[in-house]
């Protein structure tokens, strides 16, 4: 799956703050993740992450 830095991903998930969407910071092995509703950054595992996603956009 190829998801490019600056990309905003849609997650199945919710986020505790309600919000679906991230923000890419870093790919690698692990994404840092930035998210849009509160600006909490997160590191999680390719692997999660390329399961768990939903919808990937360029961001605007």
């Amino acid at each position: 799956m190829d998801i490019p830095v600056g990309s905003v991903i849609k997650m199945k998930k919710q986020h505790p703050c309600g919000s679906f969407e991230w923000e890419v910071l870093r790919i690698g092995a692990d994404f840092r993740l930035k998210c849009a509703g509160c600006g909490h950054q997160i590191m999680i595992a390719r692997k999660i992450v390329e399961k768990n996603v939903k919808e990937i956009r360029e961001k605007p």
